[in-house]
């Protein structure tokens, strides 16, 4: 049985933290643009819908899959006893609570960026200042960060797991994974050439 430290695709998605901090400069962006045309409560309630609730309630429900870059993912059935140990992991008890304290927490960065979005006006002022423009950035914008804040926080959550309960931990079989995992882009037998196990039979 291979290590946790050991999977490529883990620390993939935990370096995905790095462009956290890109995608709330832009949402930034987007608070600066326009004139406010609701009260600052009603902006910041629909940015932290939009970019909030979609990626809690994924990972909530139907975790990411990790084992997926970009537009592919490995087929359930090409993946190792390690990885579906690993898979296993995501929907331990303790991943839920820590995906609510990730969202928790990037709502009080949302609050944050939305009360210094002014001093980003000159920053703003090359694009058109159409306040629903703005808001429609900024929400994508702060989807994008939550998305690649969640995952990664989802990865360190398994990092933290004991050598002896991922060794206890049984693989999760591929129909369950199909079922209780979400599985981005096309499905592919390899993507990291020479790192894949050989599929459990």
């Amino acid at each position: 049985m291979r290590s946790l430290s050991s999977e490529p695709f883990l620390w993939i998605h935990l370096s995905g933290l790095a462009v956290v901090p890109i995608f709330l400069e832009i949402v930034w962006i987007g608070f600066a643009i326009g004139t406010p045309l609701a009260p600052f409560w009603l902006e910041l309630l629909i940015v932290s819908t939009v970019g909030i609730l979609p990626i809690l309630w994924m990972q909530w429900t139907r975790p990411f899959d990790i084992f997926s870059l970009l537009i592919v993912a490995l087929k359930p059935d090409n993946l190792s006893s390690d990885q579906q140990r690993i898979l296993s992991l995501f929907r331990k008890r303790q991943q839920r609570p820590l995906a609510l304290l990730g969202a928790i927490l990037m709502g009080w960065v949302l609050w944050q960026i939305y009360h210094w979005a002014p001093l980003a006006a000159i920053t703003a002022s090359f694009l058109p200042q159409w306040r629903l423009l703005g808001l429609l950035i900024a929400a994508v914008a702060f989807l994008l960060s939550n998305l690649f804040f969640q995952i990664p926080l989802s990865v360190l959550g398994v990092f933290l797991v004991g050598a002896k309960q991922y060794a206890t931990t049984e693989p999760l079989p591929p129909e369950k994974i199909r079922q209780e995992f979400t599985i981005p882009g096309f499905r592919v037998k390899k993507i990291l050439p020479g790192v894949e196990a050989t599929p459990v039979e």
